[in-house]
């Protein structure tokens, strides 16, 4: 898909009032293209109010939201992610992002102009089920928006550690959990294959297949 029909569909998505569940389920994807177009504050705290809307045990709420933006703070974090995840994986033989996380031009942040990490502020029991949940909040309304997001695994050991955390400016007692760019697709990525679920079904009612 080019860059300006990209555009012109979420301009559309954008003119909205709701998008359908469903329909926002289904076309959600993992995007790693983006433009230099700006988020606006306007939209990520949208996207926040969003994600605070996400069911938490005992309703702790326990996630605290940390937004980072600028090219060069982005690089750093990247660069010091990857080399963190390289000397982690250094033990294994073969390492299959190996070559990616050696390449100089390789943005771990896919060139986004905004992270968004969702930390756990507070060490509940459950914090970590309670931010991804969160984060799905978040990257559907994102997408409900006509905006792109793709949670960034190769991040999340660095920004657990006292470095990582000191360059998100936050306690070392908070636990960043879900570390996700956001920003406008350049173009949409195509839906790929799922697997049939695998489901058990204990129910007494129901006939042995």
């Amino acid at each position: 898909m080019s860059h300006t029909r990209a555009r012109a569909e979420a301009l559309s998505w954008q003119g909205r009032q709701t998008m359908d569940l469903m329909e926002a389920i289904d076309g959600r994807r993992s995007v790693r293209e983006y433009t230099d177009e700006p988020v606006g504050d306007t939209a990520l705290r949208e996207l926040i109010d969003a994600a605070i809307k996400a069911p938490s045990a005992i309703n702790q709420q326990p996630w605290a939201f940390i937004v980072v933006k600028g090219r060069s703070r982005l690089t750093r974090i990247s660069d010091q992610a990857k080399a963190h995840f390289l000397k982690a994986s250094l033990a294994a033989p073969a390492h299959p992002f190996r070559d990616m996380l050696n390449d100089p031009t390789f943005h771990i942040f896919y060139h986004a102009p905004v992270l968004v990490v969702i930390a756990a502020a507070e060490p509940t029991d459950w914090a970590v089920e309670d931010c991804a949940l969160a984060a799905q909040n978040l990257m559907l309304a994102a997408y409900a928006k006509g905006l792109g997001t793709c949670w960034i695994g190769f991040a999340q050991h660095w920004l657990a550690t006292p470095d990582g955390k000191a360059a998100l400016g936050v306690p070392g007692t908070f636990a960043p959990i879900a570390p996700m760019v956001v920003g406008h697709p350049r173009r949409r990525p195509p839906p790929v294959p799922r697997k049939e679920p695998n489901i058990l079904w204990l129910d007494a009612d129901r006939p042995k297949a």
